[in-house]
């Protein structure tokens, strides 16, 4: 494990297990900047002057993906959250996106080695609560945790991960439904036949995703989570984004899980290689 300082208020965390080295930015997001294998790397690297969203492997607490105009209504009461994310002109293309979490510091570390890390951050938001994660690494194989916690009311919640792969020759997954989308580009809560490619979808899935590629180092990218929907997004012509969630976009208006105190919820995302 060695630290190094790259900026004024950041930091990069590197994790070390045979051939296989994983930098994480504890102060950008707890964000997995790369893993390279052997020298291979499998992610995206920070572009110059890139956006927040665009690189790395980012965790999404306590949403992922959109949040429709970034309001929703729970126990009643209606939110607003601040919109950080618009798909065009105009109040309807305006939303909320990929939780409290992504771009933030993570300033509680409380489990460090050289192969794993783990540390927790507040959810500044009106239900309070706390988002924590565990990054544990092997020599083929890279495990993350998150878990939402309520540090005292009822609230909805959702956790994922968007990791911004390398655009692979072929993407291999076998999804059982996917959501319809509005002319928003938001679910509409109903569940239709998977199209065919390219994609900007979510899908309902419980097997492992993989990703095929034409090299010697790493040929094949699994991807497998306890999740059971997964965003696809594959538009770009550098990488394919294959994000485990434990809900669809826009769940607080669709059938968000909820936290509460002794209820977390908590899932994980496996990268195989």
């Amino acid at each position: 494990m060695q630290y190094h300082p790259v900026a004024p208020d950041q930091t990069i965390l590197t994790l070390t297990a045979g051939d296989v080295v994983v930098t994480v930015y504890p102060s950008f997001g707890a964000r997995i900047g790369q893993i390279t294998v052997a020298g291979q790397p499998l992610l995206v690297d920070v572009p110059a002057g890139g956006h927040d969203m665009t690189w790395g492997s980012f965790p999404m607490a306590p949403w992922a993906g959109r949040i429709r105009k970034g309001r929703f209504t729970y126990a009643e009461v209606g939110y607003q959250l601040a919109i950080n994310h618009r798909d065009g002109d105009g109040a309807d293309r305006a939303h909320a996106i990929h939780g409290l979490v992504f771009d933030r510091p993570w300033p509680d570390v409380h489990d460090v080695s050289a192969t794993s890390w783990t540390s927790t951050r507040d959810l500044t938001w009106p239900f309070g609560g706390s988002v924590t994660q565990t990054i544990d690494l092997a020599k083929a194989r890279l495990v993350t945790t998150l878990t939402v916690e309520s540090s005292g009311d009822r609230f909805p919640a959702e956790v994922g991960w968007h990791p911004w792969f390398r655009k692979p020759e072929r993407l291999e997954f076998s999804p059982t439904a996917m959501y319809e989308r509005d002319e928003f580009g938001l679910p509409t809560g109903r569940l239709v036949k998977p199209s065919k490619g390219p994609w900007d979808d979510c899908f309902t899935n419980t097997t492992p995703i993989g990703l095929q590629y034409d090299r010697p180092t790493a040929p094949t990218v699994t991807v497998t989570s306890d999740c059971d929907h997964w965003v696809v997004y594959d538009h770009p012509s550098d990488a394919t984004c294959v994000e485990p969630q434990s809900g669809p976009p826009d769940a607080f208006n669709l059938a968000p899980h909820t936290v509460e105190p002794g209820n977390p919820l908590r899932r994980t995302m496996t990268i195989d290689w």
